[in-house]
């Protein structure tokens, strides 16, 4: 994977880093563009329904503008090393906030999901260089003596960001509309590129004709949209009843294996997938893999549910989604001492058994929950994350050679990424054919239909408006009911990937992992 995920060394020809105010300031920009970015990742969560009622879309279509994003950021971040040495880490930084910029103000003025979906493409295709160059930046500026201050402000910008994005995104679509979710990016894009221009010009990294690998670009670009369009499409064409979705379904086959022969053959590979000859890296990126996309798949299903079936607004559902942030936020500093005193592989069960324990309570849900009888399940939950997060990431980068840390963080933020966006997609389709499926059941096994038409229609309802009642409850029943069979499935796909991290041997060493964004 490119070189940039991790900062260089300093070299002595490089000039000095900044000092005083302008080295802080330059610190606090580079910082709000990661921040930026990341938020994007979740600041469309609780705005799904919002976006997707008002272009005329289902619920999962609008889901569309999370898993476009997702997908496009991970596919151009393995361009960032030849992007920083062919045109300068400086350049890239601020081409790509000022493109990230334009396509969030063209965002908010789509007319179709179609438009917004392009634009989302495009502005993860910005974003995607910025939080690897945002940290390879900030350690060329500071002084080595304070480069862990700098990966510290670095590192709570990532953390931070997941936790407001809901919270803002809420409350933006309720106070002045979903437009704005990504029109708060722009003043702050404009600002950061201009100022990191001014005082970044001066540090820009040295040039060279560095050779990109295109035919591997070009088969990872096809491997994974067509998967991802399959996915997203899917429901809608009846899967494989539609010679469409067979069609590319056979392309993401044959793409994905001439892209593993031509990447395992390449010279200077765009992935590097030669890392996974180590059986510790393989199993801690499969831990990763499996247990993000079902951590990430039900914060997108939240909000979701509690809109639809629960009555939240998007502030509110916001409110509750970030909680989960919250208390993770709380212990990670205590689950980054002990992943370097105690047993990774320990910290990650132990880590996702919590998740998967706290995700089966909350696979008993019902309509009669108030707030805090959600809210404090996420809470709960919130404490394992760090727990499984940091370090399986500790352990997957000590299982490879120090040379090979640069491109094993890239490998592994890379499937991080695809894994939250291919859940998204199934988690959706799943919930909905699920809510589909028990309406159905429910309404071929209901007792007593007769007499609660009877009671409605004697509170002054038709006939017609006392069955439409009838069919709303089943309804949300049905809905409830897939909810809690998907957090049902998340959980075990938590257990599963607690017992995959046990193949990995026990590591020998302590992992740098500032490599990681």
């Amino acid at each position: 994977m490119a070189s940039a995920q991790a900062a260089p060394a300093r070299a002595a020809s490089e000039p000095a880093p900044l000092s005083g105010p302008a080295m802080i300031f330059a610190g606090l920009i580079l910082a709000a563009a990661n921040f930026l970015v990341v938020l994007d990742t979740t600041i469309a969560n609780v705005s799904v329904s919002n976006i997707a009622g008002a272009l005329g879309v289902s619920p999962s279509q609008g889901t569309w503008v999370i898993t476009s994003y997702a997908v496009a950021e991970a596919v151009v971040v393995p361009l960032t090393g030849w992007l920083s040495a062919r045109f300068g880490a400086v350049r890239v930084f601020v081409f790509g906030m000022i493109g990230f910029g334009i396509f969030s103000f063209l965002c908010g003025l789509a007319p179709s999901l179609g438009f917004l979906v392009l634009f989302r493409i495009l502005q993860g295709a910005c974003g995607g260089p910025l939080m690897p160059l945002s940290q390879t930046l900030l350690l060329r500026v500071f002084p080595k003596e304070k480069a862990a201050a700098a990966t510290g402000l670095w590192a709570m910008t990532t953390l931070v960001a997941p936790i407001l994005g809901p919270i803002l995104g809420g409350a933006l679509c309720d106070s002045v509309g979903w437009a704005f979710i990504f029109w708060i990016n722009v003043p702050i894009a404009i600002a950061c590129a201009w100022f990191a221009w001014n005082l970044l010009k001066g540090h820009e990294t040295p040039l060279a004709r560095a050779k990109v690998d295109l035919v591997g670009l070009g088969l990872l670009v096809v491997w994974v949209g067509a998967l991802q369009i399959m996915l997203d499409l899917g429901k809608e064409h009846d899967w494989f009843a539609s010679p469409m979705i067979i069609g590319l379904a056979i392309v993401a086959a044959v793409g994905f294996a001439a892209f593993l022969i031509w990447e395992l053959t390449e010279e200077n590979p765009i992935v590097d997938l030669r890392v996974f000859r180590y059986r510790g890296y393989t199993a801690a990126v499969i831990t990763l893999s499996v247990a993000f996309g079902a951590f990430f798949g039900i914060n997108v299903l939240n909000p979701l549910w509690l809109q639809q079936n629960m009555g939240y607004t998007a502030t509110w559902a916001g409110y509750v989604s970030a909680l989960l942030g919250v208390t993770a936020v709380m212990v990670a500093p205590l689950a980054a001492g002990m992943s370097a005193k105690f047993d990774a592989r320990r910290l990650v069960f132990l880590g996702l058994i919590w998740m998967a324990v706290m995700t089966f309570f909350r696979a008993q849900a019902n309509q009669q929950m108030g707030y805090f009888d959600i809210a404090h399940w996420l809470l709960f939950q919130g404490f394992g994350m760090p727990f499984f997060f940091v370090p399986v990431t500790a352990l997957a980068l000590a299982s490879v050679k120090v040379e090979e840390t640069a491109s094993a963080a890239g490998l592994m933020n890379f499937c991080r990424t695809l894994s939250g966006a291919f859940a998204t997609s199934v988690v959706t389709t799943v919930w909905a054919d699920g809510a589909s499926r028990n309406h159905n059941e429910l309404s071929g096994v209901l007792n007593g239909a007769q007499g609660t038409m009877d009671q409605l229609k004697g509170l002054g309802m038709s006939a017609d408006q006392a069955r439409g009642t009838l069919d709303n409850m089943v309804q949300s029943q049905g809905v409830m009911l897939a909810t809690n069979q998907v957090f049902m499935a998340m959980a075990v796909l938590f257990v599963v990937a607690a017992l995959v991290v046990w193949l990995a041997p026990k590591p020998t060493r302590v992992a740098d992992t500032s490599a990681v964004h």
